[in-house]
């Protein structure tokens, strides 16, 4: 198995060196180069390319937040994963809108962080369940003011569709839209696959994103 590059981008010397003290003795990374600012980041990556960037929010000069606009629109094929200590709902959100396919706080363990980087290098997307129930928390309030989807791709939706989705992402369970649609559990599973198909979406968390990105969530 290829080891996966990573890349640190952190303006302190002490997490950057905190964070290869985690990494180092994992035989599926490899730490190719660390930065202390988002352009010094981006000299690096003109000779050395990552599978994943560790970048925090807070940087001189650019954000963590407008280097991955960047790195989204002009390097698609690196993984960005936000470590920072900011965990409020305003950080969070701008994080995914910019482009993030995943976010934890900095106080996470060696554990979750080798976990986080391995799914995003597979493709998927990795928030930590503090961040995602900040995520469902925000949404669960702004559904109760009357929010709707609106996007194009949401209008493909039948209108019980668009009652489980709402449900799905305020956190409900299977079990409880069920029984609050006066349906079946097993006809649950259904909407949800069909709308996680239509949307062309795998997880809750994509449907928050999805929500948020199209103002159906106001920040």
């Amino acid at each position: 198995m290829d080891k996966i590059k990573i890349i640190l981008v952190d303006d302190h010397q002490i997490v950057r060196d905190g964070i290869k003290s985690l990494l180092l003795d994992s035989p599926i990374i490899d730490i190719i180069g660390e930065a202390q600012s988002a352009y010094e980041f981006f000299e690096l990556i003109k000779t050395k390319l990552p599978d994943v960037v560790l970048l925090d929010i807070s940087l001189p000069g650019m954000s963590g937040i407008d280097a991955t606009k960047i790195i989204s629109a002009d390097y698609p094929q690196i993984k960005i994963l936000m470590l920072s200590m900011y965990t409020s709902e305003d950080f969070i959100f701008n994080a995914l809108k910019s482009g993030v396919n995943g976010y934890l706080p900095k106080n996470t363990t060696r554990k979750e962080l080798l976990l986080a980087i391995n799914e995003l290098f597979n493709g998927k997307q990795y928030f930590s369940k503090e961040i995602s129930d900040t995520i469902l928390k925000s949404y669960a309030q702004s559904a109760k003011y009357g929010n709707n989807v609106s996007d194009d791709k949401s209008n493909n939706l039948t209108k019980r569709e668009k009652e489980i989705l709402k449900y799905v992402v305020e956190g409900m369970t299977n079990p409880k839209i069920a029984e609050k649609l006066f349906i079946s559990i097993r006809t649950v599973e259904t909407h949800k696959t069909n709308i996680m198909k239509k949307l062309n979406l795998s997880s809750t968390v994509d449907l928050v994103k999805f929500a948020i990105k199209n103002n159906i969530i106001e920040i």
